[in-house]
């Protein structure tokens, strides 16, 4: 009888789709990946939650370090940890009803006045601050002695700020209570300038606060948002890979019948 041509799959060369790209192991180790991501990921949103105060900066009194609309991020403090060179979120009645940020120049036991050669001195010291427009910016006011347990604040646009030069008919002298203080600006996050940087021009006068642990925070979301696709696509993308494998044909002539 006349041979028949037949054709047949083969597995390829090795006979299994058992591999490294569908093992067991790959599995748990996938897993392993989702669960550490979720870990990282809601673990850095939760700790910036409990960390951090959004707030959105009405006026241009701080630019160009912030400007009107731009939204930060705070640190939530207590006022004692509160250093000079520091913008921070307080609540004075005397000021306003809603929450304003300032820049802290002058706190309890320093004396303060404008100018000295154009700049700013606190306890006799002439301070850089590079976060100012310009020495025209700097408007003048009388020396003051900041009482214990205060702060002496001012906006980075001196000319229009309504800071503490404003308030020195009070009876506070244009001085704010630590208290009165909720949160410390750690960045601009809309537009992404970052984090804000510390004034080295009062480091002279001692310590300046350390930064929050923001950049920690992103890291964990970013890191655990990786994990968590990486460990998701794991799947997919091995039963796509394993189907091509299989899929791979060759043709053999049947014997002859």
């Amino acid at each position: 009888m006349g041979g028949e041509s037949t054709t047949r799959t083969a597995p390829r060369s090795g006979g299994t789709d058992t591999g490294p790209v569908g093992s067991r192991t790959g599995h748990r180790l996938s897993g392993l990946a989702v669960a550490l991501g979720l870990v990282l990921f809601l673990g850095g949103f939760g700790w910036g939650a409990v960390v951090y105060l959004p707030y959105t900066v009405p006026t241009g009194s701080m630019t160009p370090t912030i400007a009107a609309g731009d939204r930060v991020l705070a640190q939530r403090v207590d006022g004692d940890e509160v250093r000079r060179g520091d913008v921070v979120v307080f609540n004075d009645t005397e000021w306003a009803n809603a929450p304003v940020v300032k820049r802290v120049v002058a706190i309890g036991g320093d004396t303060v006045a404008c100018c000295t050669k154009g700049k700013l001195t606190v306890n006799g010291k002439q301070i850089d601050e590079p976060y100012l427009a310009g020495p025209a910016e700097i408007t003048g006011f009388p020396t003051v002695d900041v009482p214990e347990g205060r702060l002496f604040l001012l906006g980075d646009e001196r000319q229009g700020s309504l800071d503490s030069t404003a308030h020195l008919t009070d009876a506070a002298g244009g001085t704010v209570a630590r208290s009165a203080v909720t949160a410390r600006v750690d960045a601009v996050v809309w537009p992404m300038d970052g984090m804000l940087a510390r004034p080295t021009g009062f480091e002279p006068l001692g310590a300046l606060s350390s930064p929050g642990p923001l950049r920690t925070v992103i890291a964990m979301i970013v890191v655990g948002a990786v994990l968590v696709l990486g460990g998701g696509a794991y799947g997919p993308v091995a039963k796509l890979l394993g189907g091509r494998g299989r899929s791979r044909t060759r043709t053999e002539p049947a014997g002859a019948r």
